[in-house]
């Protein structure tokens, strides 16, 4: 073991909304958010769904910043429920560690 060497940084499991999710796989994607959303678990609840999604915090920070459009602005209507769902997933990742 190399006593300098940074520890690996470990996978957070977070709880994305299925309005999220969906959002996230009609847009542009590197290869480590692309990874984390198809190895995420499917959570029915009621009439929509949950992603669970484990990825390091770094890939969440990433998915939750191409949201933002969700939110409205730059031609697209806001939609209360993805504004709602956004909100949500950025709560979850603002409980991550810097």
């Amino acid at each position: 073991m190399i006593p300098d060497a940074p520890a690996p940084e470990l996978l957070v499991t977070l709880d994305m909304t299925g309005k999220v999710a969906d959002y996230r796989r009609t847009t542009e994607l590197e290869r480590a958010e692309r990874a984390a959303l198809d190895q995420g678990t499917t959570v029915w609840r009621g009439q929509g769904y949950t992603l669970r999604v484990s990825a390091v915090s770094a890939v969440h920070r990433q998915l939750l910043a191409c949201c933002q459009p969700l939110d409205g602005g730059q031609g697209i209507p806001a939609v209360t429920a993805q504004r709602k769902a956004r909100r949500e997933y950025q709560n979850r990742v603002g409980t991550l560690a810097p």
